[in-house]
C-alpha cells in the first residue's frame, strides 16, 4: 500500500527574491523562525520525503536555514533560469527514488500547514495516476501542486520560470479546494509582507 513517504516533496527554493528591495523573502521571520525553516519543517512534519533546491554559489543562508531538520540532501542549481531547474531537478531525484508523485512546494507561502500538505497528499495517492492541485475556497487555482510519476519525463525538459503550467496544461487536473485563500497567497514583496503581517493582527 502506498503512503505519502511515496511522494517526494520538492520545495523550489532557489528564486533570487527580486522583487524584495535586496531583502530575501525566504530569511524573513515568522515568530522568530525564517519562512524557508518554517515551510520546509511542515513538510518534514509529513514524514516524507524532502528535496529543496538552494541557488548554486549563494544559498550559504538559506542552508543553514535547513540545518537539523530530517531532509534529502539539498542541491544546488541555477538560479537565473527560474523554476524550470529546481523542476527538472526535483523530477529527476523523484525518478531516482522510485517516487509514485512529486508535490511541488513553494516555500514563500506562509499560510500552507502540514494538515494542508498531508491532505493534497493523500488526495493524490487516492488516485496517483493524475495532477492534484490546491485551489481557493472559490476555485481560484493555485499550490501546492502533485504530479504522477508518469510525467517526471515531461517535468524534466521544462525550462524557464512558468514552472509546471506547460504540463498542467495537457493533463486532467483534480482540483482540491483549501481554506480562505491561502492556496494563492505568496510573499514575494516587501508590500506583501508587511499586508500578510497586519493581517494576522487584526
Amino acid at each position: 500500500m502506498r503512503g505519502l513517504s511515496d511522494v517526494l516533496i520538492l520545495v523550489p527554493a532557489a528564486g533570487q527574491s527580486r522583487r524584495m528591495g535586496g531583502r530575501d523573502k525566504l530569511l524573513e521571520t515568522i515568530e522568530g523562525e525564517s519562512l524557508l525553516r518554517r515551510q520546509v519543517r511542515r513538510a518534514v512534519s509529513t514524514g516524507g520525503r524532502v528535496l529543496v533546491t538552494l541557488p548554486r554559489g549563494s544559498g550559504s543562508e538559506r542552508a543553514a536555514q535547513l540545518v537539523g531538520l530530517n531532509l534529502m540532501p539539498p542541491l544546488q542549481i541555477d538560479a537565473s533560469e527560474g523554476m524550470g531547474a529546481s523542476l527538472r531537478a526535483g523530477a529527476a531525484a523523484a525518478e531516482a527514488v522510485g517516487a509514485v508523485g512529486l508535490m511541488v512546494l513553494l516555500p514563500d507561502m506562509p499560510d500552507i500547514d502540514t494538515f494542508d500538505i498531508n491532505r493534497l497528499l493523500q488526495e493524490f495517492l487516492e488516485d496517483p495516476e493524475n495532477c492534484v492541485r490546491a485551489t481557493t475556497e472559490d476555485g481560484k487555482v493555485g499550490h501546492p501542486v502533485v504530479f504522477p510519476a508518469r510525467t517526471f519525463g515531461l517535468l524534466r525538459t521544462v525550462r524557464g520560470d512558468k514552472g509546471g503550467r506547460s504540463v498542467l496544461s495537457s493533463e486532467a487536473v483534480r482540483d482540491i479546494p483549501l481554506s480562505g485563500r491561502k492556496a494563492v497567497i505568496d510573499l514575494d514583496t516587501p508590500e506583501a509582507w508587511a499586508e500578510w503581517r497586519q493581517t494576522r493582527k487584526a
